[in-house]
């Protein structure tokens, strides 16, 4: 049985995970058989947002291990506990913690850095031939840790995309229910709620990219 790894940011869209593509990436990997564990780096969170009024919480500090652990319903662990070799590949959901928590793309868009533990984390997925695959804001990510040239998609938006130029990666342009694949490196993305306006929308892509990932594996 094939073993899947998911990285969560935390738990919310607009300072960890986004709730939905983590829940039907997870759905759609346990309709496949296969097996799979949540994984989240053990940092503070960029900050905390009121998820009803869209504000920043003042004076409030959350972990992102901590939170993620909401989503995988306690069952996760720390980048740090991963033995690459009990793994066939990864998935990373997408939600602002992606660009908050996983890197700082929110912040410094295209000079933006990845996290050490999620440098180290996906790296070794990399590193080994693994494929990995990323949905919504999370593919901003794939310039920076697989280097000029690197295929993938955040949708349709402009700035984003040229962002993801600029740091060297290839960005194709896709509708939701469409997935973007770098045979080569054995990269999945999909726009998700970059694009979708319903749950719906969101699953036509996340099914297709899940499905190709453990094909690639």
């Amino acid at each position: 049985m094939k073993n899947i790894a998911v990285l969560l940011a935390g738990c919310g869209v607009y300072d960890g995970s986004e709730i939905h593509e983590a829940v039907l990436t997870l759905l759609t990997l346990s309709q496949a058989g296969v097996h799979y564990q949540c994984f989240a780096p053990n940092i503070e969170q960029m900050h905390v947002v009121n998820h009803l009024t869209g504000e920043v919480v003042q004076g409030v500090k959350r972990n992102v291990l901590e939170e993620a652990a909401r989503i995988a319903r306690g069952n996760i662990k720390a980048t740090q506990a991963l033995d690459i070799d009990k793994f066939d590949a990864l998935i990373i959901p997408g939600g602002f913690g992606a660009a908050k928590n996983l890197c700082n793309f929110a912040i410094k868009g295209a000079d933006c850095e990845v996290a050490p533990e999620v440098t180290g984390f996906i790296g070794a997925f990399r590193d080994a031939g693994k494929p990995v695959g990323f949905i919504c804001i999370s593919p901003v990510m794939i310039p920076k840790l697989y280097g000029a040239g690197a295929q993938g998609t955040i949708g349709t938006d402009e700035g984003t995309a040229a962002a993801f130029t600029a740091m060297g990666g290839e960005h194709h342009r896709a509708c939701v229910d469409e997935i973007v694949v770098d045979e080569k490196r054995k990269i999945v993305s999909t726009p998700a709620y970059m694009l979708a306006d319903s749950i719906a929308e969101a699953q036509s892509g996340i099914d297709k990219l899940v499905h190709k990932v453990l094909a690639l594996a």
